[in-house]
């Protein structure tokens, strides 16, 4: 049952547990930053004693590991408040060190393993492989928990395209086909680390983690309206869509993930789209319209 590749995080206390490969983090904010980064770690184990943990840094860290809540006497009320919050497990300090301790580590790497492949099968678009709305709100929420601690500047970038209107019969085929192609041009016409999602039938969004200036959303949004708008080949027929957009901006149009993401696609909602050849007007953050279809910096 020991699995000598399984890799522990221990944030304010030491641990040595058979079969974990186990390092320490000096606190709380360095070990978000670890998992942040390109560092893996199956388990991470905080003793919330000698840790003082927000609330809203929790969901950085139970989004990409096991999480066991060390205490000195857990009881019921303590236990399920963690829980609530994403914990696999609430331990007690001793028997955490004792004989059963590896146990339970073990059992919760493999809890929040079945947990993610069974979230998994509802994460992402089928249509498009991309990640859905919640999955793009959880991946905004870490970042919004390191931004209270490295304030930059970042965005989310909802589009929404004309012409995805639910059919039936062989029409049904074509959307589809068209869906897989925007979110293949969409994925293009960013970078690696920026996360496209598909929100709906007809709408996308792009969280845009890092940018140097908040001009640099209104340039990725037209660099990607323009690509949407040259043709799309589908079954041998050049098919066009019609988009508009809207962008939410950090921190000016809120801090919480659902606002922005609410704040990108309204606005998206009330702009006009551009169509093939033509100008794409949009409406920014503040309320005004842009003219943005052929500015490919």
């Amino acid at each position: 049952m020991s699995d000598p590749s399984l890799r522990l995080l221990a944030v304010g206390t030491t641990i040595a547990a058979p079969g974990f490969a186990s390092e320490t983090s000096r606190g709380w904010a360095e070990a978000i930053e670890r998992l942040a980064g390109d560092e893996r770690f199956d388990v991470v184990v905080v003793d919330v004693e000698r840790v003082a943990a927000l609330a809203s840094d929790v969901a950085a860290i139970v989004a990409r590991a096991a999480l066991v809540v060390v205490v000195v006497e857990p009881d019921a009320e303590h236990a399920t408040g963690w829980l609530r919050q994403g914990a696999d497990d609430v331990i007690g300090r001793d028997e955490l060190l004792g004989a059963a301790g590896p146990r339970r580590l073990r059992f919760s790497v493999e809890r929040r393993r079945r947990r993610d492949l069974d979230g998994n099968a509802y994460s992402t678009d089928p249509g498009t492989g991309l990640p859905h709305r919640q999955q793009l709100v959880e991946h905004l929420s870490q970042l919004l928990a390191l931004r209270e601690r490295e304030p930059a500047p970042m965005a989310v970038l909802a589009l929404r395209i004309e012409g995805l209107a639910r059919r039936g019969g062989a029409e049904a085929v074509e959307v589809a086909t068209l869906r897989r192609k925007i979110a293949v041009r969409l994925r293009a016409g960013v970078r690696a680390s920026d996360v496209v999602a598909a929100i709906d039938d007809d709408a996308f969004a792009v969280l845009l983690g890092s940018i140097v200036a908040a001009e640099d959303a209104e340039r990725v949004a037209a660099k990607l309206v323009a690509s949407l708008l040259a043709p799309f080949s589908v079954g041998a027929i050049d098919r066009h869509v019609a988009v508009a957009f809207g962008i939410a901006r950090y921190p000016n149009d809120g801090k919480e993930a659902e606002r922005l993401l609410r704040r990108s696609l309204a606005l998206a909602a009330a702009a006009p789209a551009a169509a093939h050849a033509g100008p794409a007007a949009a409406l920014d953050a503040a309320g005004g319209e842009r003219a943005a279809a052929n500015d490919d910096r």
